[in-house]
This record gives C-alpha cells, structure tokens and sequence, in this order.
C-alpha cells in the first residue's frame, strides 16, 4: 500500500497490539473484519486432526482476512502472532465505504491481494515434483529472518509439506552435513544461503533446461 493510503485506511480502523501467540482470528470465527500488518510476522494456518497445520507467514504490509470478510464467510484459517505485531484492524463497514469513497485506495488494495495471492501460488509450483529434501531447502530459505534464523519446529514444516516429520528429520540432517545449516534445540540456522538456494531451485534449473530443447 502507497503510504497515503496506508494513513486513510490507519484513520478508518483502530490500531491493535498483539502480542506473541496471541491471535489476530481463529478459524471457523465469524469474518467481520481484517487486518493490516504494520510491524511484525503474522503466522496463517489450518487446524489438523490433531494438531495445526502453519502454510503461510506474513509481514508488514500484508493484509489478512479480508476475502473471508468480503464474502461474509467464517475465516477459513487462524492467524496469530509469531512475535510482537502491530495491525490497524478494519471493520467491514468502515473499509467498505473508505473503498467506495476512494476508488484508488480499492484498486489498489486489489493489486496488493492479487500479489499475496500470486506468492502463495507461485511458493505451491516451486514445490512441486521436488524431492523432500529440496522442499524443505525452499522452505527454510523462506522463513529464514535476517539472522539467518527459522523459527519453525521441524514438525511444523513437516505439516506445511504434507510430508511425515521423520522425511524433514532426515533432510536436515542431509542438509546439516553438507554445512548448509545448523540446528540445535528448537533452532534451525541457515549457514550457507546460497547453497540452500541452489538445492531449492534445483529443479526449476533443470526445467529450464528441458524447455531450452524442446524450442531448438
């Protein structure tokens, strides 16, 4: 969002503290409004049979809980707090009619929900037809943060990739061994970011590849 649309849409909502493991929505809780993340990582995810299934985190500037909103359905996910957040909470009404009011700030916010919607996709097709330990290369180098740190429990990438938790055990401790990353209780550290990279997009080079002969 441009910043003076960033200042309309703080004035027609209220600015929320949340704090860490403290939640924005939970799933099947009746869409009323949305959010705006202003600082901070919001964590989306599902519940399970037995346990939560995390697909997707978002930063500052991301919006959650909006198309839920917009079609008066139940949030279909939970989202909470990974560290401290800040959000400007928007109540249907109000940010229907700044939208209304303002067809630049709807289009806008459009563009910004099609590109959220366009990483997601494209994070689901870079894992596609990728060997386990590949998957969970790409994953890492995702969630990593800016000390190279993954804040994510091996059971919770093994949810996120639909694989068993021994599959993730066993491609960290590949991973590991080839000086990639480094782990320790409860920590996952990314050493080798490039190398981490290279094995993640492994297969979209040899996709490359492939199309490259099929045009000569």
């Amino acid at each position: 969002m441009m910043r003076q649309d960033a200042a309309a849409l703080a004035a027609a909502g209220t600015v929320e503290r949340k704090f860490p493991g403290t939640h924005l929505f939970r799933e099947g809780q009746a869409a009323e409004r949305c959010y705006i993340v202003k600082d901070g990582e919001v964590e989306l995810y599902r519940h399970g049979a037995s346990s939560r299934w995390p697909f997707s985190r978002l930063g500052p500037g991301s919006v959650v809980g909006d198309i839920a909103m917009f079609q008066h359905r139940p949030y279909l996910s939970s989202a909470r707090a990974v560290g401290e957040v800040r959000a400007i909470r928007l109540e249907r009404q109000e940010l229907m009619s700044l939208l209304l009011e303002r067809p630049v700030i709807a289009v806008r916010w459009l563009v910004n929900g099609l590109t959220q919607l366009e990483t997601t996709q494209q994070r689901v097709i870079r894992l596609m037809h990728r060997s386990v330990v590949e998957q969970v290369a790409g994953v890492l180098i995702d969630e990593q943060d800016a000390y190279g740190e993954i804040h994510m429990s091996q059971a919770a990438i093994a949810e996120m990739l639909g694989v068993s938790r021994q599959s993730v055990n066993e491609s960290m401790v590949r991973l590991r061994a080839a000086g990639l990353i480094a782990t320790g209780y409860r920590t996952i550290t990314v050493l080798d970011a490039g190398g981490l990279s290279s094995l993640a997009s492994r297969d979209d080079q040899s996709n490359r590849r492939a199309d490259g002969k099929q045009h000569d």
